[in-house]
């Protein structure tokens, strides 16, 4: 298990990374996407974020396409969960085995990195951890890069494991804690959509009635590096003192980063609403409030 000064189960540094590169039990996934939004600002189109990896990636990730690879194809959702064999054979695909040491980052914002966490974490796969600063911390450091097409890697060995749904909120969870003091229910989206002045609908402006806001982007330091322990407690104060937390976004992405730093603190009883505001927002007889 590799150190990290700060949450070592959970987190890797760009040292460590560096000095493990060709190590053949660890496996390096990029699952960076872009989500441009449309015009009305209703809802967003998908860009898996290829082309920003072949222009520069750590030597031997693997780019993994959430939407594509990784999903169940709905018409109106987004990044749902797939089942166990689409998530095993795609793992395979990676290079990915049982035994892997799996390390995930992101090019863009890092709740994609801590998406393909949550994920295989759902899926059982419990050696992973998120690469602390993802590639821009890489980058800025000088470390090396390549830069083109990966080649396909010797296919991994991966038993299909059947989700863990304790981990996975559905709208009836969502909906019965609206009212339930003992769960806190968190906004990971940005300040301006859980008040429904700005940004990115999802149908109906605002917040599900009762959740509060801890926007994602107040997990991270400047350098994309996650906030110290004593920073995160303050900010998660809320969450610590109830027994359960569900955490939702606009698609069940940037919530798993609520769910990385709540387990870095340890509170293990968090569910990610992994349809989110793409489902509860669309129909009108689901609370909300701005």
């Amino acid at each position: 298990m590799p150190n990290s000064n700060t949450y070592p189960e959970f987190l890797v540094s760009t040292d460590w990374l560096a000095q493990h590169l060709d190590d053949q039990n660890v496996r390096i996934l990029d699952p960076s996407t872009l989500l441009p939004p449309k015009p009305d600002f209703s809802l967003y189109d998908v860009v898996p974020a290829r082309e920003d990896f072949e222009k520069g990636h750590i030597p031997g990730a693997v780019f993994v396409d959430v939407e594509h690879e990784l999903s169940t194809p709905d018409p109106k959702l987004h990044f749902m969960l797939p089942d166990a064999r689409t998530f095993a054979r795609s793992m395979e695909r990676y290079g990915v085995s049982d035994d892997s040491f799996v390390v995930t980052y992101s090019t863009t914002s890092h709740w994609w990195a801590t998406r393909l966490w949550w994920m295989l974490k759902v899926f059982g796969h419990d050696r992973v951890a998120v690469l602390d600063g993802g590639f821009q911390k890489w980058k800025a450091e000088g470390r090396p890069i390549e830069t083109g097409p990966a080649p396909a890697p010797a296919p991994g060995k991966y038993s299909a494991r059947e989700p863990n749904r304790e981990m996975v909120a559905t709208r009836e969870d969502v909906l019965a804690a609206v009212n339930a003091g003992d769960i806190c229910t968190i906004n990971a989206l940005r300040p301006e959509q859980h008040a429904g002045t700005g940004g990115v609908n999802y149908g109906r402006r605002g917040h599900i009635t009762g959740s509060i806001s801890m926007p994602a982007l107040h997990h991270v330091n400047a350098d994309n590096t996650f906030k110290d322990k004593d920073e995160l407690r303050g900010i998660f104060a809320p969450a610590l003192s109830k027994p359960q937390v569900i955490t939702y976004c606009g698609g069940g992405i940037a919530a798993t980063s609520v769910a990385l730093a709540l387990d870095m603190l340890g509170h293990k009883n968090v569910k990610v609403y992994d349809a989110s505001l793409t489902e509860w927002a669309a129909d009108p007889e689901l609370p909300m409030e701005a």
